[in-house]
């Protein structure tokens, strides 16, 4: 399946940052459905304050994605970092925070149910 970035919903919207997300995108076995998602998102931006209230804190989905351009950092609940930049494939496991160390783009595809419900939180912090 094939779907052109501007035809993938826009979930979310605020200064720095665009969340676009296509719902059953596919199915991870164990996971059940999956969805393919494009990030647009501006040096600076930080998780922590929006996963606040998610389980420890972080984002408890796996993604697995490509970074188009820019460079982010995340780190998990034993600080451990990891940073990918432009032209690198990734999976982020359960339980991270991220930062976006340069103006970043990604496609990332992660279960549906795990990453809406993390996305309507962030939804809801900035409602807030």
């Amino acid at each position: 399946m094939r779907v052109a970035k501007d035809n993938v919903d826009v979930k979310m919207e605020i200064p720095g940052v665009v969340i676009r997300q296509r719902t059953g995108f596919g199915d991870v076995n164990g996971y059940g459905k999956i969805s393919g998602e494009y990030f647009t998102l501006s040096a600076g931006v930080d998780t922590t304050e929006l996963f606040l209230g998610l389980e420890g804190d972080r984002c408890q989905c796996p993604h697995w994605g490509f970074v188009l351009r820019g460079q982010i950092t995340t780190t998990d609940a034993d600080g451990a970092q990891e940073t990918v930049h432009a032209n690198d494939l990734f999976y982020w496991p359960p339980g991270h925070n991220v930062k976006v160390d340069a103006d970043a783009e990604i496609v990332m595809f992660s279960p549906q149910r795990e990453h809406t419900h993390v996305i309507n939180h962030m939804i809801e912090k900035v409602k807030a």
